[in-house]
């Protein structure tokens, strides 16, 4: 663009700041509706497993049939984003979510829930692919940790709106299907979010010849082998992290509710909107409520533990610290009847520590052009751990008829996340303190 006068240009021109964080705010909007509907499933675990009776072993199998749609998609998400463009290959994932989230609306059985969540699976990862692609596109240079931050803050909005008022919305309408419909219209939002972004990047394409945006993660195989040690317990330490988180939000609000009598809604009277703004005030009253810590936790305080990791490194110890919270807060919860929030304080603290260090720390132990096909390993390989371990916590509660030996499981991955991260700190001094210098941030 040659030199143009302000008034030229304009308020709302592509190359205004106004016009970069508005079209953020679309980009965040896409995967609103994913992370909704993503986490509906466990947030009416009870209310399903009553309804369509089912075992808590399927309700965590749901969230496998995803996992395993994750890491398909994953291998050809990257490919498909090169080979379409962002905008369209957004698009086609989006379709995709909605598909899937519709299918589940309207399952008659087991198996077209099944079918659903796969579909929701195979649009959703990849969308957050596209999602991170178009971001550096737009921010690379400019606030780029505080875009991310925003976009991350925006999409976890949805998984904290679904805790908090999926189990109301069928109670209110008294179904259980109209609250995973209101998943499927919010996965309907997102796609019109995402045709309004993309009229956005189109114009800001044709304004400011803007690059094409890369995948990101596609996996090239030959580069593997070149990954060190770090690398590794990088990877190993991500698996046992997130099976310790979100395997367990599959479920937390059964367990919630079944084990210490927390309702599934705040109740009260009034219209639905009022009785919504009752669930958000009494959400530390309620099982949806309660697992929604962890998730509030990260969507308040990641973008400040991230600024802070960049400005004082220890990212090796951050990361040892993070892990070390999984292990009493786990542990606590299957052995004792104590007052649960505290542990779920515990929960959200290691959730905000672990994912804030773990994964800048990826372009800081392996080559720069090698860094695509190490997210993307990343990637395929924690969704292995979050599609086995749903199915296994579920297991163990139908099998003992409680949630001891399950909360004892999430420890024993706490341990082994503890043990991988003080290996990659061992690694890290070998390798010359690249993780934990502060002059590397």
């Amino acid at each position: 663009m040659g030199p143009e006068s302000a008034a030229e240009v304009g308020a709302f021109h592509p190359s205004t700041r106004l016009y970069r964080f508005t079209t953020l705010v679309f980009i965040s909007l896409l995967t609103f509706g994913s992370y909704f509907a993503y986490d509906s499933i466990g947030a009416l675990a009870s209310t399903l497993i009553k309804e369509l009776h089912l075992g808590r072993e399927t309700i965590g199998s749901l969230y496998s049939a995803y996992s395993l749609a994750a890491i398909v998609i994953v291998f050809f998400g990257g490919m498909l984003i090169d080979r379409m463009g962002p905008r369209r290959a957004s698009l086609l994932f989006s379709v995709l979510v909605t598909l899937g989230a519709v299918v589940v609306a309207m399952a008659q059985n087991t198996w077209m829930l099944f079918l659903g969540r796969f579909l929701f699976g195979a649009g959703s990862e990849s969308l957050v692919v596209a999602q991170s692609a178009i971001i550096s596109r737009w921010f690379k240079g400019k606030e780029m940790a505080l875009a991310f931050g925003i976009s991350l803050t925006i999409s976890r909005l949805g998984t904290l709106f679904s805790f908090n008022t999926e189990q109301l919305i069928a109670t209110y309408f008294g179904s259980y299907r109209t609250a995973l419909w209101a998943a499927a219209l919010l996965c309907l939002f997102s796609l019109l979010c995402n045709l309004v972004y993309n009229a956005l990047d189109l114009r800001g394409e044709r304004a400011l010849k803007l690059p094409e945006a890369g995948a990101g993660d596609r996996i090239v195989f030959s580069d593997v082998r070149r990954f060190g040690a770090s690398y590794w317990y990088v990877v190993l330490l991500c698996v046992t992290f997130y099976s310790a988180i979100f395997p367990f939000t599959a479920l937390s609000t059964d367990m919630f509710a079944t084990k210490w009598g927390y309702p599934g809604d705040a109740g009260g009277s009034g219209s639905f909107l009022v009785q919504v703004f009752g669930s958000f005030f009494h959400m530390f009253s309620t099982s949806g409520g309660i697992t929604s810590i962890v998730i509030f936790a990260s969507m308040v305080f990641a973008p400040f533990a991230g600024s802070l990791v960049d400005r004082f490194g220890r990212r090796a110890s951050v990361m040892v610290l993070g892990s070390l919270l999984l292990i009493p807060a786990h542990l606590l919860m299957g052995i004792t009847h104590w007052n649960p929030i505290p542990m779920m304080v515990l929960l959200g603290v290691a959730f905000v520590l672990v994912p804030a260090a773990l994964w800048p720390s990826v372009p800081m132990v392996v080559e720069e052009s090698r860094v695509g096909t190490a997210f993307g390993l990343l990637t395929a390989i924690q969704n292995l751990g979050l599609m086995v371990f749903p199915k296994a916590s579920g297991f163990l509660i139908d099998r003992t008829k409680d949630y001891t030996n399950t909360q004892v499981m999430f420890a024993a991955l706490g341990i082994a996340g503890l043990v991988f991260s003080v290996l990659l700190l061992g690694a890290d001094r070998r390798r010359g303190r690249v993780l934990e210098d502060t002059r590397s941030a």
